[in-house]
């Protein structure tokens, strides 16, 4: 009966409370229950937005990091192969070794398409200069005019560097044709390099006779 009696009475001292009183205890739950809900489940979303948020910068800061690092292997990949085929151009023009066969093998093909009798090939003696060396080999071939214009303009376009050197026209002859044949003594000289190249580091020859 009592607690019957203290129901009745809060809820009637609640009803005859005055307006201004009913609005100040509805606003103050109202805020407790706010106050409830943000320390309760706004809080921990809020930080766990934050944290998302700071691995978002941190993530993008690497992804920029690591396009940057692709980035410079991928240039620093190319540098290594424009540099390999640099090297490689440049044993074809100065190679490290003699290559005596292969240079006269070059040296019979270029006569025979130009048209030239081969007489003589004799190699001569290298010659060693600061940076290089010579290797010259006395040639001696025969034909008309414009077959040795041929032989000396396509020995020119070897990939080789070739000097051709004393070069000498003589005993002029006339065929059956009524064509002149010469004969043609020069020396042709090819190089190959002196110096020792590190690994890792294209070596930059001195070719003697080309720009």
């Amino acid at each position: 009966m009592a607690t019957a009696k203290q129901k009745g009475s809060s809820s009637s001292s609640f009803e005859t409370l005055p307006t201004g009183g009913k609005v100040f205890i509805l606003v103050l739950i109202f805020a407790l229950v706010g106050a409830l809900y943000f320390f309760i489940f706004h809080m921990p979303l809020s930080e766990d937005l934050e944290a998302a948020q700071a691995q978002y910068v941190t993530l993008q800061t690497d992804l920029r990091a690591a396009e940057q690092r692709q980035q410079e292997y991928l240039q620093l990949t190319q540098e290594l192969a424009n540099r390999e085929a640099i090297d490689r151009a440049n044993k074809r023009v100065l190679p490290q070794d003699a290559e005596i066969p292969a240079f006269l093998q070059d040296l019979n093909r270029v006569a025979e398409l130009s048209g030239l009798d081969i007489r003589l090939v004799e190699p001569r003696p290298e010659e060693s200069e600061p940076l290089y060396v010579r290797i010259p080999v006395a040639l001696r071939v025969s034909g008309k005019f414009h077959q040795v214009a041929k032989f000396f303009y396509s020995v020119s376009r070897l990939e080789r560097a070739i000097n051709m050197e004393n070069i000498q026209l003589r005993d002029p002859t006339m065929n059956e044709a009524d064509e002149v044949l010469l004969v043609v003594d020069a020396l042709a000289t090819t190089f190959r390099s002196a110096e020792v190249v590190t690994p890792g580091q294209p070596a930059q020859p001195v070719v003697p006779g080309r720009p």
